[in-house]
């Protein structure tokens, strides 16, 4: 490993035993399963992860996470929430984050310190700071602790340090929550969410690696990287995408010409 992210992931480690004792909020993406097994190394058995069980959150990530610590012999723990039964949540207003992160956050910390656990991580890093993300402002208010960030971790950083480490998630495409996939304004309900993520599970099962579908209304708006975007235009595979995204609910379904990127719905907020 590089000297300098030796040094950071050894600062990683260092903040973590000042906690003590913390439950990772784990998600089994890339920064939290980084931030999970550098709290394993720092406090041994002072630690565990704990998961959200939610319709929000892709069932397929949820099996991850539960293999991972099963693998790991991770204590792991999981809090159900309902976000639509959030007051407000629904109508998926600009702070919608915030509304939900506060909701599910204050359940992970009651969780916790029933636990015996002081404090709560979560795997926010460096690159987080440079979008709209109402979410960090309900993690300032509870308290929760960010140790990437404290660590000055990057995303490349954090990716080239699971490579090192040999953890299964170093390449992993990045992941969001599924009402990330609505627009602002746009009622979520568990009938969208669930066309949203079958359509996902169904492209990454072609081969299509970093993705996103977008809903609006009954249209799809499918998010790709330039090389994927070139195979989803071969005819048979335009085909089979298009008759298997109506068959789960959608009307119409298109191509985002400027492919994926991170945040995009936010992209109206700044016009």
């Amino acid at each position: 490993m590089k000297e300098e992210l030796r040094q950071k992931y050894e600062a990683l480690k260092t903040y973590l035993k000042f906690l003590n004792s913390v439950a990772v909020a784990y998600s089994s993406g890339v920064d939290s399963t980084l931030l999970l097994w550098a709290a394993k190394e720092a406090l041994g058995d002072r630690m565990c992860a704990v998961t959200a069980r939610s319709c929000f959150f892709p069932s397929a990530e949820q099996a991850e996470a539960l293999q991972f610590c099963k693998e790991n012999g991770i204590r792991h723990l999981q809090v159900e929430v309902d976000e639509q039964q959030i007051e407000g949540f629904t109508a998926n207003p600009p702070n919608r984050c915030y509304l939900c992160k506060k909701t599910l956050f204050s359940g992970m910390k009651e969780l916790a310190s029933r636990e015996g656990f002081a404090a709560i991580a979560e795997g926010s890093n460096m690159d987080d700071l440079g979008d709209y993300r109402p979410g960090m402002q309900a993690i300032r208010e509870l308290g929760i602790q960010s140790p990437l960030r404290e660590a000055g971790l990057y995303k490349s950083e954090i990716r080239e340090i699971s490579r090192e480490l040999g953890l299964p998630t170093w390449d992993k495409p990045s992941y969001a929550c599924l009402a990330s996939r609505f627009p602002y304004g746009e009622e979520i309900t568990r009938e969208k969410l669930l066309m949203v993520d079958r359509a996902e599970e169904y492209l990454r099962g072609l081969g299509f690696h970093q993705l996103r579908v977008r809903i609006h209304g009954k249209l799809a708006r499918i998010e790709l990287t330039p090389d994927d975007m070139r195979a989803l235009m071969e005819e048979d595979t335009r085909k089979k995408v298009y008759q298997t995204l109506q068959d789960y609910g959608f009307s119409y379904v298109s191509l985002d010409l400027l492919g994926y990127r991170t945040g995009s719905l936010n992209e109206v907020l700044k016009k």
